[in-house]
């Protein structure tokens, strides 16, 4: 029994030792620059929808690196001691599984929070571009301050229906637009 137990051991610590390398080797690829990313978000704007999204996704890391590190000692303990020690190793797990939960919800919610600032933006942008020149006008201008079109959304004068710049006659009600 003793000899089954070694390559059971022996398999394990081959395997470990391939995930050490696996996972040195994101370190020196991502994770040195994660660190480097870290210290200097510091210095960054922290109501930056960025930054925030950094440190998210490096405390979803370090949860799941964390995860990974009590598996590799519960697995030892398996192989070299007595099975109820698993019991502690269980507990540490289901801590750390609330935790990624609750860290990949709020990186869930950040990424939905940036979405929706962007898409913020772009319709910004879009009611601020000039339909006829293509210039892009300063926030609060109604005209266009390159060619003198109106800006902001095009509405029918009789219905109130939403139109493309530029249409002649309402599509609900017919009625005929006047060129601004």
């Amino acid at each position: 029994m003793l000899p089954r137990n070694r390559e059971i051991e022996k398999t394990f610590c081959a395997a470990d030792n391939g995930n050490r390398e696996v996972n040195d080797m994101s370190e020196d690829i991502f994770g040195g620059f994660g660190g480097l990313m870290r210290g200097l978000s510091g210095l960054m704007p922290q109501d930056d929808p960025n930054v925030k999204l950094l440190n998210l996704q490096s405390r979803l890391d370090e949860l799941k690196n964390e995860e990974m590190s009590v598996y590799a000692d519960a697995g030892k303990s398996a192989i070299s001691e007595d099975p109820g020690r698993f019991r502690e190793h269980a507990e540490k797990l289901s801590q750390i599984r609330k935790n990624i939960a609750a860290a990949e919800s709020e990186l869930a919610a950040a990424r939905q929070n940036m979405q929706k600032a962007e898409e913020e933006e772009k319709r910004s942008e879009e009611m601020r571009t000039c339909p006829q020149c293509g210039f892009c006008n300063p926030e609060g201008v109604k005209f266009c301050q390159e060619c003198g079109t109106k800006l902001g959304p095009h509405v029918c004068r009789a219905c109130g229906a939403q139109l493309t710049p530029g249409t002649k006659f309402c599509g609900s009600c017919g009625a005929r637009q006047e060129d601004d």
